[in-house]
């Protein structure tokens, strides 16, 4: 037995070395494990002790806004406001009959030039011609009956005198002389008539010539035909009557020489624009092509409906790329004001332009936070017009100067702020 106790042992397998090793493996785990923890509250202490103050801002420069030049090359300043509207024109007729007539011949064709007086259209003048040579007759028999009437009364009158001589001589009795008075009288009235007569007559005449010269259309001022609205066989109306088939003109004729703009500019901001301000004009078919204008008139009634005043604006170059109804964007430029004195301001006003989010908004003026070292400054400024390139400020801070954008609403005057890096490159990249 002892010897099978003492084989059994020798197989045995001995254990207590690897105890050994693996408490030794794991004692060392534990040691990198509390190293690697220490690291990182050490770099979150770190991250927590050296993190600014304050609230993240991005921040934005103000650029100085590029003023416009005038037709002479002078600069006029830069845009305080902008409007859309459309190109009219000022001077513009659709030209009809004064009869309801039937078209002979038409003229024109669309897009010609005409000049005033010119032939547009004939008309059927059988009528007219007609009544025209009946009223011409009547004028002539008018003529014949007052010659008649004369020859009648230049008889008269010496048979007159002369009873009136001899009954003064006691030669003719008192019913002699009245019968040659009556006669006289009667001579003479009938002249009168006939006078009269041939007065209608020559009127009537003339109302005749009126009609048959209202069957030739003519252009009533030099322009340019943008409609051709009747053919030749077809009845024209002054008004909209005899059917469907009338027409009620015989084409528009348009003045290019009167084209300007018309833009609806609300009441809010209506105080920046005045007469005689310079603007510049954009059409929405050109969109780089910069047209110099200048306010005309600012119309005194607003549209209620809209809460906006129209503003009519002058071309101060004419070009034949302009047409009646283009869409039209008009930019109204700061100009220099007189002072008391009658002097001369500053040639321009230093207009800046800053991120539309950069700026609290109060109708023409605003409010910005302007960042001074880690903290914000609340400054009040003027607004202009507002763009694809951002917000035009007219007055309160000048080019260079950082403003805060966004989160505005976080922010006081004064408050601590600390520049987001992110932020500040994304607003960057979108500038």
């Amino acid at each position: 037995m002892n010897d099978k106790n003492v084989l059994l042992d020798q197989l045995r397998i001995d254990r207590s070395a690897d105890v050994d090793d693996d408490g030794s493996s794991r004692r060392w785990m534990l040691i990198g494990a509390s190293v690697v923890l220490v690291v990182g509250l050490g770099a979150a202490a770190w991250w927590f002790l050296t993190k600014p103050s304050g609230i993240p801002v991005a921040e934005a420069v103000a650029q100085e806004a590029r003023g416009s030049s005038s037709a002479g090359g002078a600069s006029t300043g830069a845009s305080m406001l902008d409007a859309s509207g459309y190109v009219v024109a000022r001077r513009s007729a659709t030209v009809a009959s004064k009869s309801i007539l039937r078209v002979v011949d038409v003229a024109i064709e669309e897009g010609q030039r005409v000049k005033e007086g010119q032939i547009i259209a004939r008309l059927d003048d059988s009528n007219t011609k007609a009544s025209l040579e009946q009223a011409r007759a009547q004028v002539t028999q008018a003529e014949a009956s007052l010659r008649a009437s004369k020859t009648a009364l230049d008889d008269a009158l010496p048979i007159f005198k002369r009873n009136q001589r001899q009954f003064d001589a006691k030669v003719i009795s008192e019913q002699a002389l009245d019968s040659a008075r009556a006669t006289f009288n009667a001579a003479e009235q009938d002249y009168n008539v006939r006078v009269r007569a041939l007065e209608v007559a020559r009127a009537t005449l003339a109302v005749a010539q009126r009609y048959q010269d209202d069957t030739i259309v003519r252009a009533p001022f030099s322009g340019v035909v943008v409609t051709k609205a009747a053919q030749a066989g077809e009845i024209v109306s002054p008004s909209s009557a005899g059917g469907g088939f009338t027409r009620t003109g015989i084409c528009t004729i348009v003045d290019m020489d009167s084209l300007e703009v018309e833009v609806d500019v609300s009441e809010n901001f209506i105080n920046r624009v005045r007469p005689q301000q310079p603007a510049t004009i954009k059409l929405n078919a050109y969109p780089d092509w910069e047209i110099p204008a200048e306010v005309i008139a600012v119309i005194p009634t607003a549209d209620r409906s809209k809460a906006t005043v129209k503003v009519r604006v002058a071309f101060k170059q004419k070009d034949e790329r302009v047409l009646p109804e283009m869409g039209a964007r008009v930019s109204f430029l700061s100009t220099p004001e007189a002072t008391p004195e009658g002097g001369a301001a500053p040639a321009t006003v230093r207009a800046v332009i800053i991120p539309a989010e950069a700026v609290q908004s109060n109708g023409d003026t605003g409010a910005v936070f302007i960042i001074n070292g880690d903290v914000v400054e609340r400054r009040v400024v003027r607004l202009g017009s507002k763009s694809s390139d951002g917000q035009l400020v007219l007055s309160g801070i000048s080019s260079g100067t950082h403003v805060v954008v966004g989160h505005l609403d976080a922010l006081t005057d004064g408050a601590k702020v600390y520049v987001d890096p992110k932020a500040a490159s994304q607003q960057g990249e979108g500038s």
